[in-house]
C-alpha cells in the first residue's frame, strides 16, 4: 500500500536527520568572534537604528561562554508631545493654552520635532550554550550594560513653537546621555562548517535615556551575521 510507504518512507527520513541532528559537536572552538548587521528598536519613540553588532567570546566550557559585546546604529524619528514625560507634557500643554484661546494657535496644533539618533552599547558577561545538535548551537544569556545615545533635533525652521521647545530641551542643539539596560538574550548559532557558521541573536532591553523628559523604555535589538570559531578545541573536555 502507498500509504504505508509513504509513513515508513517518512519515519526513515525523520530518524536519519534526527541521528544528523543530535549527534554531538566535534569541534568547540575555545573563541568566538561574531560581527554582522544589527537593528534596535525602540517603539515608545518609533524609532528604529540599523548598524553593526561585534561579539568577542572565549569558551572555559562547553555549556558556558564569557564575552563582550558592542553594537553601534542610527536612525530617525519624529518626536511628538505624546511621546514625553507626562508631566513634561502638562507645561508644554500650559504654555499652548493661551495661544490657542487667542487664536493664535489651531486647537488641534501639537509641536513635532524630527530627530536624528545614534546610540552605542556596551555590554559584557556569560552566556549558557546547549550544544546537543550538531549544527546548531543554542544560547541565551542575560543582558546587561551600558547605553549611550545622542540626539540631535532639526525642527522646521518656520514652527516657532518646536523651535523653541528644542531650545527648552536641549539648549545646545544635541541631547547626549548614559545610562545603564538589562534585560535578556538568546538565539542560535548554525555552524556551516567547523570554523564559521550563521548566528542569529535577539535581545529585549529596558533603560531610561533622557530620563528628565522621557518615559523608561523597552527595546528589541536584532542580529544576524558570521561567526567565526577558533582556538583549541574544547569538544572532548568535561
Amino acid at each position: 500500500m502507498k500509504l504505508p510507504r509513504r509513513l515508513a518512507f517518512g519515519a526513515l527520513s525523520a530518524l536519519m536527520l534526527a541521528s544528523i541532528a543530535f549527534a554531538q559537536q566535534d569541534y568547540i572552538g575555545r573563541f568566538d568572534v561574531f560581527t554582522g548587521y544589527m537593528y534596535l528598536n525602540s517603539p515608545l519613540i518609533n524609532l528604529g537604528e540599523s548598524g553593526f553588532h561585534l561579539q568577542v567570546g572565549t569558551n572555559p566550557k562547553k555549556w558556558y561562554a564569557m564575552g563582550f559585546d558592542f553594537s553601534a546604529g542610527t536612525g530617525d524619528s519624529v518626536l511628538t508631545t505624546s511621546m514625553l514625560l507626562n508631566s513634561v507634557q502638562q507645561e508644554i500643554a500650559s504654555q499652548l493654552a493661551p495661544l490657542k484661546t487667542a487664536g493664535l494657535l489651531p486647537a488641534s496644533y501639537e509641536p513635532t520635532v524630527p530627530l536624528h539618533s545614534r546610540s552605542q552599547t556596551y555590554a559584557a558577561g556569560p552566556q549558557l550554550n546547549y550544544r546537543h545538535f550538531r549544527r546548531v548551537t543554542l544560547f541565551i544569556h542575560p543582558d546587561l550594560g551600558a547605553i549611550h545615545e545622542t540626539a540631535i533635533p532639526h525642527p522646521n525652521p518656520s514652527d516657532k513653537i518646536a523651535v523653541a521647545l528644542v531650545t527648552q530641551l536641549a539648549p545646545t542643539g544635541t541631547e547626549e546621555d548614559w545610562t545603564y539596560f538589562y534585560g535578556v538574550g538568546g538565539g542560535m548559532d548554525v555552524n556551516l562548517m567547523q570554523h564559521m557558521g550563521v548566528k542569529v541573536h535577539v535581545d529585549f532591553v529596558h533603560d531610561h535615556l533622557f530620563s528628565s523628559f522621557l518615559p523608561s523604555r523597552n527595546s528589541v535589538r536584532f542580529s544576524v551575521g558570521p561567526v567565526f570559531h577558533f582556538g583549541g578545541n574544547i569538544a572532548a573536555k568535561k
